[in-house]
């Protein structure tokens, strides 16, 4: 993968480091896609560890950028912080941007099975192996020292990516994630969409029932941080799903609950801190 594949869209000087956007032609998705890169300092002599973060429905590559105030953390810390796009974007498949949680912006970081999205709709491989590449081969990343975390829908696939790449992976963390997305109208209606009707094959995509059949995957802990206030708790979220998942696989999990804190960004931006210090300890050489 050389430089010149990827087409540098814009560039900003940031805390000492660069925050970049990027385009190029995924030969996963088979369409072209976008993703932010905030580049520490640090990367100027060494290869650096990173940590992807994957943002929730609606959102693009720009929105955690933008809103979280992550850069700050991860300069300290010396981290690259890497966020793609939620999903293909100009598939050209009829619905795709009926609702605002199927389709675009919607893509639930999984590789869909069912036609017609499973053209295109192709987010595991993206994250987990063509990002992933690209971030530590072209761009200054360690790919023995590689991180995730998300939001919502992207804390799901933060907590799903990492348990089904756990070589590749080596920290998890998540706000407010659709943790048992089997349970959920999101995540039934997405999971029928692109995994089909038969939920026998939803289970490997559900951090909960997958956490339910594992033995402490990851000894380190895993971080996951909940609004009590957020409208989406009760029908959508189920971390206590998932918080039994970890009791039965002996998985330590800090699941800290926080009064009056919705789901948005103004959450995210308050406990960000934590999760930058969580995965820079848990990534150091």
């Amino acid at each position: 993968m050389s430089h010149d594949m990827l087409e540098l869209v814009s560039e900003h000087r940031c805390f000492g480091g660069r925050q970049r956007f990027y385009r190029h032609a995924s030969g996963v998705i088979g369409l072209p896609m976008r993703f932010s890169v905030f580049i520490p300092g640090q990367a100027e002599q060494q290869r650096v560890p990173v940590l992807f973060f994957l943002a929730g429905l609606t959102c693009t590559e720009e929105t955690f950028m933008i809103k979280a105030h992550a850069q700050r953390f991860a300069a300290e810390h010396g981290l690259m912080l890497v966020a793609p796009d939620t999903s293909p974007r100009g598939a050209n498949i009829a619905g795709e941007d009926a609702s605002w949680d199927l389709g675009t912006g919607a893509g639930f970081y999984v590789d869909a099975t069912q036609a017609p999205w499973n053209t295109h709709y192709r987010m595991e491989s993206y994250v987990a192996k063509e990002l992933h590449g690209i971030v530590t081969s072209t761009l200054p990343g360690d790919a023995g020292r590689v991180g995730i975390f998300g939001h919502s829908m992207g804390g799901h696939g933060a907590l799903v990516l990492a348990q089904r790449h756990r070589g590749t992976f080596h920290s998890v963390s998540a706000f407010a994630p659709i943790a048992a997305p089997s349970k959920c109208p999101w995540g039934e209606k997405a999971f029928t969409a692109y995994l089909g009707p038969d939920q026998g094959g939803w289970a490997g995509h559900d951090a909960s029932r997958l956490m339910a059949e594992a033995d402490c995957p990851f000894p380190d802990g895993i971080l996951i941080d909940q609004g009590l206030a957020d409208g989406f708790l009760a029908e959508q979220l189920y971390p206590e799903v998932f918080e039994a998942a970890c009791a039965q696989a002996r998985q330590p999990l800090t699941l800290r609950r926080h009064e009056g804190y919705d789901h948005g960004y103004y959450f995210i931006s308050t406990f960000i801190q934590d999760h930058m210090a969580f995965h820079a300890e848990r990534l150091k050489a």
